[in-house]
């Protein structure tokens, strides 16, 4: 069991049972997508007997999709219940193969099952992520689709590592760092010209989402801050504080949601695995990050 001692500026060190954190990861807050401490998710279309389908493998070129979809059970029958996760019952993630384009919305469905919703999708292979909670299973599940976008694909290269994303006017600083298979504490802070935030608004139920995708295969994780909104200790920014575990080495790819003032921002980040986990407060790394966006 690992316990560190986080220092908060001028607040109180703060101890964090890294332990029980993760073997308490299904009680809203911590990994979910990957859902088994560190294994990652979406990289199947079918998990458990639920399969992931979707109205059409093959899109036609044009910036804005109509997505259709549904979660057939293991009946055979498309799935019409749900757990609620994060006021939810389905988040949907959508990423081209070569990280560009990240998206994460919330399809409508129907009494029949068919969920629909509309992306952004330049041409080219996308990733699909449903992440859910069946009712009548034991727990949360990533289901995986590709989708193909005819057009001219003009694939980007993997953005330079960073510690720093910037959103327009706002900021947003990465600290700490993913060791493969550990518990990895990441501390994001956000900040508005140069000041931080202390605002922040609840957004499905936290003051932050963050995904976590594997370069190379787009493995999923998806994971929670600390506390929630309203719990009487968890302040509203400027810092979010995450913990992840990932199940091996190499590059990912965090996209963090947070929401100010009416609007969701999405900032991103490279980040390669350490072998030993740097000094909280590290910073020797500072940069720009890149693509960023907006949800309105």
């Amino acid at each position: 069991m690992v316990v560190i001692t986080v220092q908060r500026g001028r607040h109180a060190p703060r101890r964090i049972d890294l332990g029980r954190r993760i073997m308490n990861n299904h009680d809203g807050h911590g990994a979910h997508g990957g859902h088994g401490g560190g294994q990652a998710g979406g990289l199947a279309v079918s998990v458990d007997g639920y399969t992931l389908v979707v109205d059409a493998a093959i899109l036609a070129a044009g910036a804005r999709q109509h997505i259709g979809f549904r979660v057939i059970g293991p009946d055979g029958e498309p799935v019409t219940e749900f757990v609620a996760e994060h006021e939810k019952e389905l988040h949907f993630i959508a990423v081209r193969r070569d990280t560009a384009g990240f998206q994460h919305v919330h399809p409508v469905r129907d009494e029949k099952g068919a969920w629909s919703t509309e992306l952004d999708l330049e041409p080219g292979d996308w990733r699909f992520f449903a992440d859910i909670h069946p009712a009548g299973h034991d727990g949360s599940l990533t289901l995986g689709i590709d989708v193909a976008v005819a057009g001219p694909y003009d694939p980007r290269p993997l953005p330079e590592a960073a510690r720093t994303a910037r959103i327009g006017a706002y900021a947003v600083t990465l600290d700490g760092a993913l060791v493969p298979g550990r518990a990895s504490e990441l501390t994001l802070t956000v900040s508005r010209d140069d000041r931080p935030v202390t605002d922040l608004e609840p957004y499905l139920a936290a003051y932050g989402h963050l995904v976590a995708l594997r370069v190379g295969d787009l493995g999923y994780l998806h994971v929670h801050p600390e506390g929630h909104p309203g719990d009487g200790v968890t302040a509203p920014g400027p810092e979010i504080s995450f913990v992840a575990v990932v199940p091996s080495a190499g590059a990912y790819r965090l996209f963090l949601d947070f929401q100010h003032e009416g609007v969701v921002r999405t900032a991103e980040f490279t980040v390669h695995t350490a072998e030993v986990a740097p000094s909280h407060g590290d910073h020797h790394h500072h940069g720009h990050g890149d693509a960023h966006h907006a949800h309105h």
